[in-house]
């Protein structure tokens, strides 16, 4: 009988001992969260995991344990394969010097003599016999992790995990279940049947997890939390989860820089209400003069915009390094954003998405994104008449 995609993860994890973890670009509290659980586990299992993603994650969860272990550099080294035809000579004796600053293989046949012809390099295996992709629709929005060593996504088994709609199967072992509220959620029971004997949840592991379930429902206060979220996070406090420390540093600590740019924000909204929603923008300067890294933007929308009334959504456009990120979130209920972003090749949940312009600013974008939206909410308003 045929193992289910939440079977066959558990059996790849199993055989594997040299895992990649990765999730996508600017990773929010469910990416991070879950990828430092699996961090921590895989270590406890005594396997070789790293953890690699192209940006780092805003300071606001440098709470987390091992938050400081994520590389934001990689290079999917190969091993470095010297082949050397012995069909006709035999070898018989195998030494190496390293010497000024060389390293000299030395080969002592056991009749007649090696010639460089017989020397060849094949192409070596990755240093990994595992990847796991979590909370990422697609490989792309892995960004350079994917764009600079695609080689190894395709030369490595690698299993997906994740829980937007808008998922692209791309993997071999696709575990994508669209009734969770976030991938911390869905890796729970995956941790529980790789550990049967025993609670995988340390502290540390139920922290991070918990932190995944929380940013991914805003608290529980999204329309997508079920049941299941408040029974599984029950579980995760049960476990030890700092629920209070998880709650004070994402929600009720702020960086003076950060409420300065909250305040930018502010100042630059646009009512676009005959039309359903309101937007505010961040340009560079914005960031600079009031000295917030790119990453402080993140509670805008969720703790500022969202609380607007009389609109259906809310739209933060940011500029940043290399372009301009837009950020969507749904006020009303039965407005999904995700069509919104895929206007502009992004993506996302129906409640929360998000879209990248790159080489592109605030002053050449906005005006476009704002009007292409506009005729969007014109069509479907239509529809609904």
């Amino acid at each position: 009988m045929e193992l289910s995609p939440k079977q066959q993860v558990i059996e790849r994890i199993k055989e594997a001992n040299k895992i990649l973890v990765t999730t996508h670009k600017n990773p929010d509290g469910d990416a991070l969260g879950s990828m430092l659980a699996l961090l921590l586990f895989f270590k406890s299992m005594g396997k070789q995991a790293v953890a690699v993603t192209e940006d780092a994650a805003a300071e606001v969860f440098s709470f987390l344990p091992n938050y400081d272990q994520v590389s934001h550099t990689f290079a999917g080294t190969r091993d470095f394969v010297i082949s050397l035809d012995v069909s006709g000579v035999k070898a018989d004796k195998i030494m190496y010097k390293v010497q000024e600053g060389k390293l000299n293989i030395i080969i002592t046949p056991k009749n007649g003599h090696f010639e460089s012809s017989m020397v060849d390099f094949p192409k070596g295996g990755f240093n990994y016999d595992l990847i796991i992709v979590l909370d990422s629709p697609d490989l792309e929005r892995l960004g350079t992790i994917y764009e600079k060593n695609s080689d190894i996504f395709f030369e490595t088994p690698v299993i997906n995990i994740d829980h937007h709609a808008g998922n692209d199967y791309f993997a071999q072992v696709n575990l994508v279940d669209l009734t969770s509220t976030s991938t911390a959620e869905i890796l729970i029971s995956i941790l529980e049947a790789l550990s049967p004997d025993k609670s995988p949840f340390t502290e540390d592991i139920a922290t991070c997890l918990l932190t995944g379930i929380i940013t991914d429902t805003n608290s529980f206060q999204n329309a997508n939390t079920t049941p299941k979220s408040f029974t599984v996070s029950a579980q995760m406090v049960a476990a030890g989860a700092r629920r209070d420390e998880i709650i004070k540093r994402i929600y009720k600590t702020r960086a003076l820089s950060t409420l300065r740019l909250w305040g930018r924000a502010l100042v630059n909204i646009h009512d676009e209400k005959n039309d359903g929603f309101v937007w505010s923008s961040l340009t560079k300067n914005d960031f600079t003069e009031v000295g917030a890294g790119e990453t402080e933007s993140g509670g805008v929308i969720d703790e500022l915009l969202k609380t607007v009334s009389g609109v259906k959504f809310v739209l933060l456009l940011s500029e940043k390094a290399g372009g301009v990120s837009g950020s969507l979130r749904s006020v009303e209920k039965g407005v999904d954003v995700q069509q919104i972003a895929k206007l502009f090749s992004g993506g996302g949940h129906p409640m929360a998405a998000g879209f990248e312009l790159l080489d592109t600013t605030l002053a050449e974008s906005s005006t476009m994104i704002v009007t292409r939206i506009k005729e969007q909410q014109k069509k479907v308003n239509g529809k609904k008449e």
